[in-house]
């Protein structure tokens, strides 16, 4: 497959996927959280396809690492975010297991899409 830009990547694709996984988990929220909880995952997950976007747009392959190890990061935060949720009782494991196997592909396939890129960097 013919790679044209960020929109082709499948680590991109699998990014939206979150997203919108996310977003219906934060819509089952208590409202009290609205504007803790609810807004701190959503922000992590649209920052993951968001920054795959930018890094993919800059002109250097350095910059575009860069914004993998941040969107990589955002991964470890609706993570740690959704164990939140389950440990206050907002939710049970079971409601998370798809959003967890898909931050644990996003953070397999960003790991070897940095690796790929660091070796091209450095020449190997």
């Amino acid at each position: 497959m013919l790679i044209r830009d960020y929109k082709d990547l499948v680590v991109w694709q699998k990014a939206m996927d979150l997203v919108v996984e996310v977003y219906s988990l934060a819509k089952k929220l208590p409202k009290e959280e609205t504007f803790v909880l609810s807004d701190q995952l959503r922000r992590a997950a649209v920052s993951i396809p968001s920054n795959i976007a930018e890094g993919n747009s800059r002109s250097s392959t350095k910059d575009y690492i860069r914004f993998l190890f941040i969107a990589r990061g955002s991964t470890a935060e609706i993570e740690t975010q959704l164990q939140i949720c389950v440990r206050v009782n907002y939710f049970a494991d079971s409601d998370i297991d798809s959003a967890l196997n898909l931050c644990a592909e996003l953070g397999k396939m960003l790991n070897v899409l940095i690796a790929k890129l660091t070796k091209r960097v450095e020449g190997n």
